[in-house]
């Protein structure tokens, strides 16, 4: 109660500008329950220590005024923890932090995160809608800094959107940039698009990921704009605060500390709020780009797909990170990834994964199977196959359509085939069934021994059927 009521004193207490008063709205502020926002004087149980350390918050008269109510929610996700706010050099259990803020809204994190680490903090920009994070960090009324990774590799709108963010905000974006040898040597051996034949981590490694550790190194903590509903297979469990488990900071391993505030936020929620806050964006995004990276490497998405298939669409979806949060990844799914970030799954049918594709309609076929259709040169009837793995998610995204076509062309003359295709029948796959990534849809004409991949990524149902009836 007392953390409810210091919230409304402190709100109506303020002459709110109509932008402030938005803000109070959209940022939704959640009380914690009453059971976690005790007070740390209330005799409670201290928390295990961890290896990271907050460093002193920026001094009060340096900051300006804000719509946050920072010293109630300080003193309440303090109490959390079992901190007294006069102690900043206490040792802090992030964990049980992370517990205590499940119930707080992006703004009461990112002011946390600002109050703890001061000018040892700074918020990860990559020129898309994390631009969100730079407006809350604004709204809390503290000093922020913001640094962006200049891959040399960008499209010209995210270079122009820098530049509008920087006028908005009145700030400097601290550019870190890959090494210049690094990059004449990569492209000297390899020339400038290698990462299409070879898989995206290898450059993703020496424009990005190098770079990032260098800037990290100089922290204490960071601010990435990572949400659960972004990233197929890989950002479902990211919590709201964690020990940084890959990169260091000024104090080595395990003293970087990792903030996402808007890991519990919805995607269509993120944009409401940059639209009410009339927050400059990308403008790529008006052209169908949802996540954005370097030119090469992304593209705009259709309607049904998710925003990450549109990085390195040649490659996996388990493999959609490029390294920059490879802590995200379980040691199970990091296993299915080869050297070159292309994704290799366990063994074929055997790996314990729920099979997908289910139906009678649906013919399951061997590795005999498949390649007695590749050998056949007049077939009786043509036939549709998916070449999938149990575990994609873009595979399981299309399952339903997929197997409502199935049903359709029951007694068509068409038959419907899948053929599970990572594992140990992976290579096989992209020597012989023009595999580049899951899922890949291959039409085998009736009187064609070689089978015509599907070039589309509209895998709903009238889409597969046109291409169907344009071949048969």
């Amino acid at each position: 109660m007392a953390y409810a009521a210091a919230i409304s004193s402190s709100i109506t207490s303020r002459s709110l500008l109509s932008g402030d008063f938005k803000a109070a709205l959209i940022a939704s502020i959640r009380h914690p329950e009453p059971s976690i926002a005790t007070s740390a004087a209330s005799g409670g149980p201290r928390p295990r220590r961890m290896l990271a350390r907050p460093c002193c918050a920026v001094e009060p008269t340096k900051r300006n005024d804000s719509v946050v109510p920072s010293a109630a929610v300080a003193e309440a996700a303090n109490a959390a923890v079992g901190e007294e706010a006069t102690a900043p050099s206490a040792a802090v259990d992030y964990e049980e932090l992370n517990k205590a803020l499940e119930n707080a809204s992006p703004l009461e994190i990112m002011d946390r995160a600002l109050d703890m680490f001061g000018n040892e903090i700074a918020i990860a920009f990559s020129g898309a809608e994390d631009v969100a994070l730079i407006e809350y960090a604004k709204l809390t009324g503290r000093p922020f800094r913001v640094f962006s990774l200049d891959t040399g590799r960008l499209n010209p709108e995210t270079y122009r959107f820098f530049d509008a963010v920087e006028k908005h905000y009145d700030i400097h974006i601290e550019y870190t940039f890959p090494d210049a040898g690094e990059v004449q040597a990569l492209v000297r051996s390899k020339g400038l698009f290698s990462f299409y034949e070879d898989g995206h981590q290898e450059c993703c490694r020496v424009r990005k990921v190098r770079p990032l550790r260098r800037m990290l190194k100089g922290l204490r903590a960071w601010v990435t704009g990572q949400r659960k509903d972004q990233s197929p297979g890989t950002r479902a469990n990211i919590p709201l605060v964690q020990v940084d488990p890959v990169f260091e900071g000024v104090d080595g391993l395990g003293s970087l500390i990792k903030w996402n505030p808007v890991a519990d936020v919805e995607g269509k929620d993120i944009w409401n709020f940059l639209r009410t806050m009339n927050v400059p964006v990308n403008s790529l995004h008006s052209q169908g780009y949802v996540s954005i990276g370097c030119e090469p490497c992304t593209r705009p998405v259709l309607p049904g797909q998710h925003e990450r298939e549109g990085r390195w669409w040649w490659e996996d979806a388990t493999a959609k990170e490029c390294g920059l949060h490879k802590g995200n990844l379980k040691q199970d799914e990091a296993g299915k990834l080869g050297a070159n970030g292309n994704g290799v799954a366990a063994a074929n049918g055997v790996d314990g994964t729920v099979d997908i594709f289910e139906t009678q309609a649906i013919v399951n076929l061997s590795r005999p199977g498949i390649e007695n259709l590749l050998k056949l040169e007049k077939r009786q009837e043509p036939w549709l196959v998916v070449l999938y793995a149990p575990w994609c998610r873009f595979c399981q995204g299309m399952e339903t359509s997929y197997m409502e076509l199935a049903e359709k062309l029951v007694g068509s003359g068409i038959k419907v085939g899948k053929f599970r295709a990572d594992g140990d029948q992976k290579p096989f796959a992209q020597k012989e069934l023009q595999l580049g990534s899951f899922p890949t849809i291959l039409f085998f004409p009736k009187n064609t021994s070689r089978p015509i991949k599907y070039p589309s990524e509209k895998r709903d149902v009238d889409s597969l059927l046109a291409f169907i009836n344009a071949l048969r």
